[in-house]
């Protein structure tokens, strides 16, 4: 798979005319050559893939994850590099920058210690952007891909449902979220263990989960607290950062309530959320543009009188964030491969309605990937 991704992006990257492309962006890193879970710039430690039209691919990547470098990377070499040692990083780039011509980076996502230093080798006509070519190749994901995407769909809908469970009066949201954590791992560790022979990626969900009750839930992307929930309620639950099976990430969203729905405003914001997704469902197929779905959506929101409303959806794979998005302006044309995160939501003064699901384009419509009910009856725990 990392091999044949590579290649791809050699002929694009010799398609337009580029020598060497240096990747810095995790997701990057590892969507070409499978490497991933290195302490990167968050310890101050450059690691930067670099691939040449011609020449070898390298790894540059602190010595302190070499090991693990080794057991991942389908590169065809590693140089390791130790803080306070020679030039560090900098040392392969002198021999790399000579060899090409015309350099492309990820303006986006190259930490500013490696831009400056490529500022003072490079001169500026002579960089471009990588990032267009690799948004091109992961926008359609693969067979493989979708095979992990509906997993990912799988431990999202566990960890719903163990999250619906453990909603009640009288709970903190934190216990919620270790309700969900739990669920999600084990789910995923069932799902490694069965479909894939790779005991280095780990089960474990984690991310700080989003959950708003009470007060809160006009805060959209509210933390887990000790605040204790109360009967009557509405509780919103979700997923976009939890879900991350084998890397491939997913949006998932619901709104509930607690015993009962003491406001009827409340049911009719709701009740419009639900008719804004599906409005956008209604309109998500190949062949045509993104923006369209998202005023397809907005539509349903404005004409209830609400305030126009925020993106309706994105697409999703081994980043959180992927191209295109579904938001006005976004022109490109839906094809089948896609992976989009789809939301129906309106806000008030007061109170916010949110559903969102995750779901496959087809040669003919979409495939849904997460699932849990929207019907309101069964959202009144």
């Amino acid at each position: 798979m990392f091999e044949e991704r590579l290649k791809t992006f050699r002929q694009n990257l010799a398609k337009a005319n580029i020598d060497v492309a240096l990747i810095t962006d995790d997701d990057n890193i590892y969507y070409l050559c499978g490497y991933y879970d290195f302490l990167h710039m968050e310890f101050g430690r450059p690691t930067i893939l670099v691939v040449s039209v011609e020449g070898s691919t390298l790894l540059i990547t602190p010595s302190i994850d070499y090991n693990s470098a080794k057991a991942l990377a389908r590169v065809e070499r590693i140089a390791p590099w130790n803080d306070g040692m020679g030039a560090e990083w900098r040392e392969e780039l002198p021999a790399v920058l000579k060899s090409g011509r015309k350099i492309a980076y990820e303006p986006d996502h190259m930490p500013p210690i490696v831009r400056a230093y490529l500022s003072t080798a490079v001169e500026e006509k002579d960089l471009c952007t990588a990032t267009p070519i690799l948004n091109q190749m992961r926008m359609i994901k693969s067979d493989e891909e979708l095979q992990i995407a509906r997993h990912a769909g799988q431990v999202a809908s566990a960890m719903m449902m163990a999250g619906r469970n453990a909603i009640k009066a009288g709970i903190a949201e934190f216990e919620v979220a270790l309700a969900t954590t739990e669920a999600g791992t084990r789910k995923a560790a069932e799902l490694l263990t069965t479909h894939y022979d790779d005991h280095y990626m780990s089960p474990n969900a984690h991310f700080l989960q989003i959950i708003a009750s009470g007060k809160d839930i006009i805060k959209t992307h509210h933390r887990a607290s000790t605040r204790i929930m109360r009967h009557g309620e509405p509780v919103f639950l979700c997923f976009c950062g939890m879900t991350n099976f084998h890397r491939f990430k997913l949006g998932f969203d619901r709104t509930f309530w607690i015993g009962e729905v003491c406001d009827p405003k409340q049911i009719t914001i709701y009740e419009t959320a639900v008719a804004s997704q599906s409005a956008a469902l209604d309109a998500l197929k190949p062949g045509v543009t993104a923006e369209s779905v998202h005023a397809a959506y907005a539509d349903v929101i404005q004409v209830a009188g609400y305030d126009y409303p925020f993106r309706c959806g994105r697409a999703t794979g081994f980043s959180f964030l992927e191209h295109p998005q579904l938001v006005t302006g976004e022109k490109t044309i839906l094809q089948p491969g896609m992976v989009f995160a789809v939301d129906g939501s309106v806000t008030s003064e007061n109170f916010r309605a949110q559903v969102g699901d995750s779901f496959i384009i087809t040669e003919t419509g979409w495939e849904a990937i997460t699932a849990h009910s929207k019907s309101l009856e069964d959202l009144i725990l």
